[in-house]
């Protein structure tokens, strides 16, 4: 989502800006030339057409269910892109200290991966769950359960404001041991 935010929002900035410098030719150009034509927007068209318009009409209830839909579209498109931070135990009641959920899949990771047993692992985190996806060459059920422990201790260490739920998962691969 922020991607998609990243990308749209610079292109929202580019069309206001468009739509400003047009705005300011047709003004410099209807003050230098008055009876002149429009040079961009035929703007004398259209405040024909908008002049016969009222609030009842159907064009104008339609551009304003599709600005309001829009804008409705960009506002959770906001509220959605915002950054999730992984809050740890604050210090002192001023000071408030978070990570981001990269930093603690990165940690729990170094943590999984210094196992003895596991080849590989994979790790997804946020501030309610961690998700640990290892590959073993070991039978998968004792090797989960240590792992599990090992993450859980882990968390224990970190001074986390609120505890998340762990699932690990565990598959045994073929290989030489």
């Amino acid at each position: 989502m922020r991607l998609l935010l990243r990308v749209l929002a610079p292109l929202l900035g580019l069309l206001l800006a468009v739509v400003g410098l047009a705005v300011v030719v047709e003004t410099v150009t209807a003050w230098v030339a008055p009876t002149s034509s429009p040079l961009v927007v035929p703007w004398t068209s259209w405040r024909t057409t908008i002049e016969g318009l009222t609030w009842q009409s159907g064009a104008v209830r339609t551009v304003a269910i599709v600005v309001g839909v829009v804008a409705l579209f960009v506002l959770l498109l906001g509220l959605t892109a915002r950054r999730h931070d992984v809050f740890l135990a604050d210090p002192v009641p001023e000071v408030t200290v978070t990570t981001s959920p990269r930093s603690l899949a990165r940690a729990v990771g170094h943590e999984v991966r210094s196992h003895d047993e596991v080849v590989s692992a994979s790790v997804v985190a946020s501030a309610k769950r961690v998700t640990v996806k290892a590959a073993t060459l070991d039978p998968a059920g004792e090797v989960r359960t240590a792992v599990k422990d090992r993450v859980e201790e882990m968390l224990v260490r970190l001074p986390l404001a609120r505890r998340p739920r762990v699932a690990v998962s565990v598959t045994t691969t073929k290989g030489v041991k």
